[in-house]
């Protein structure tokens, strides 16, 4: 009986542990930025560590927030959000995870969460193929990693 108290205790000290140690972003989804920018992310970029989680929030309506294809890592969550919904992703996986509003990709709302310190398919992200306004705006987000 002692043991199974001893064993209970440790399992929910390590629990507590666990939970203290991820932490939860919010990502909202706008019409127009503090910095007066149209049909952004704010923030557009966050560099987070593994187990952490990011909340995508439609703050303004007729947004979404899905994962762009061949920019995330090998055996990384893919999401895709539906249009006005509230969603969280906890990211287990290492790298660099591109990721876009599908009704106003073409002007550029585009956003870069990094999880790790040494995201391995970056260039990959950096050098995928698309519309030169979302080129432009992940070399911005990319030269953010580090900072």
């Amino acid at each position: 009986m002692k043991f199974h108290k001893i064993l209970i205790a440790a399992s929910l000290v390590l629990a507590s542990t666990l939970s203290i140690s991820a932490a939860e972003y919010e990502v909202h989804m706008l019409n127009k930025g503090a910095d007066g920018k149209t049909m952004v992310f704010e923030p557009h970029f966050l560099q987070i560590a593994v187990g952490d989680t990011v909340k995508f929030i439609p703050t303004d309506k007729g947004h979404n927030a899905e994962t762009i294809k061949d920019m995330f890592p090998e055996g990384g969550n893919q999401f895709k959000g539906k249009i006005n919904e509230e969603f969280s992703v906890t990211f287990d996986v290492p790298g660099a995870y591109g990721y876009k509003c599908a009704p106003h990709f073409a002007m550029a709302m585009v956003g870069l969460i990094v999880v790790g310190e040494d995201p391995a398919n970056l260039d990959a992200i950096v050098n995928a193929r698309g519309p030169a306004k979302v080129k432009d705006a992940f070399a911005e987000l990319a030269a953010m990693v580090g900072q």
